[in-house]
């Protein structure tokens, strides 16, 4: 998967492949999204060593998008906002990892008839019209420090722009995940900008590798404030009215109680539709209990539910009727109150 002609200090620069810990989870939470399986030491069991290779050494800077872009011209149509009218059906991952995710995990199209598949089965289970999406890691926490001593990785003009064409042909939207390691939030979000201003892309961002201590990614697990927020939803708000486009939603992940920081700050927009994903993996029971003390207890505007094809099978669910693990099924994501509006898949 390395390119040969990479340099092999950049061969060592390791992806955070989803969202592992190897800090104790709180108590009654699901677990921390892991979906590296490979730890590199008992220290740093968050740090794949079958993460995705970079595109290109160093850190990657985007190019802006032409006003003839091509990827203006499809797409979804998206002439308004998109919740809570229809529910949001997403594969996470990235294409350079197997390890991150659906995206990542199959070929472009058999990934997409995976979708297609699970989609079915929501709009069979709920009367919502589904919404599809792709939910592209953009900007990875790394296990290195990098150059510049951030700790993440932006992903190259090249891949961004193929996973939002893998959308847009397949009439999906698209979401650009940020996880920044060290770096300050403003400029990653800046360096997604020009992607932003394509009415079907939207943003995510991820408080477990926002490391506001200094420690190492994946070591602990990161925070953001409503301080935070605030600036990711005023950032896209003023994408919105600079480009006459529909409100943009922003995702926020999380899982403990501390990943989200007086979250009575956080102020809504007309621009900019929040929701609160709950990222955690482990069986039905710890997800829904998980749901309820850090999404339902703290709301702020939409809820997320994240759902690990693997992670989620590692445990029997003691407190369900259940023999062997298994996952969720749409019927029971839709018996949490209140409805689950976007469901990730990883």
């Amino acid at each position: 998967m390395f390119k040969s002609t990479l340099s092999a200090s950049l061969l060592a620069t390791l992806f955070l492949a989803g969202c592992q810990s190897s800090s104790k989870p709180t108590e009654g939470s699901a677990s921390p999204p892991d979906s590296a399986q490979t730890p590199v030491s008992a220290t740093t069991s968050s740090v794949s060593a079958a993460a995705p290779a970079p595109d290109s050494a160093g850190v990657s800077t985007a190019e802006p998008l032409s006003p003839l872009d091509s990827l203006k011209l499809i797409g979804p149509k998206i002439t308004g906002a998109i919740l809570p009218n229809k529910r949001i059906v997403a594969y996470y991952g990235n294409p350079h990892s197997k390890k991150m995710g659906a995206l990542g995990e199959y070929p472009k199209d058999d990934m997409l008839q995976r979708l297609d598949r699970q989609s079915q089965e929501w709009a069979k289970a709920d009367s919502l019209p589904v919404q599809q999406a792709l939910h592209l890691v953009a900007i990875s926490a790394q296990g290195a420090p990098g150059k510049d001593g951030y700790y993440r990785m932006r992903m190259s003009d090249k891949t961004i722009r193929k996973v939002i064409r893998w959308a847009a042909e397949h009439n999906a939207i698209c979401f650009l995940d940020i996880q920044v390691g060290l770096a300050p939030l403003g400029p990653e979000m800046e360096f997604l900008k020009p992607y932003l201003k394509l009415p079907y892309v939207h943003l995510g961002i991820d408080p477990e590798f926002s490391m506001k201590t200094g420690a190492r990614p994946g070591t602990k697990i990161g925070t953001y404030d409503a301080a935070d927020i605030n600036q990711a939803v005023n950032f896209l708000s003023d994408i919105v009215k600079a480009n006459n486009l529909p409100p943009k939603i922003l995702v926020v992940h999380r899982f403990t109680q501390r990943m989200v920081t007086n979250y009575k700050n956080i102020k809504l927009n007309p621009n900019v539709q929040i929701v609160m994903h709950m990222d955690g993996w482990g069986p039905p029971s710890l997800k829904m209990d998980t749901y309820r003390d850090y999404i339902v207890k703290e709301p702020v505007q939409y809820t997320g539910f994240k759902l690990f094809y693997k992670n989620d099978l590692k445990k029997v669910d003691m407190r369900s009727k259940h023999k062997v693990p298994h996952l969720m099924t749409p019927q029971e994501v839709l018996s949490l109150t209140p409805k689950v509006v976007y469901v990730q898949y990883q």
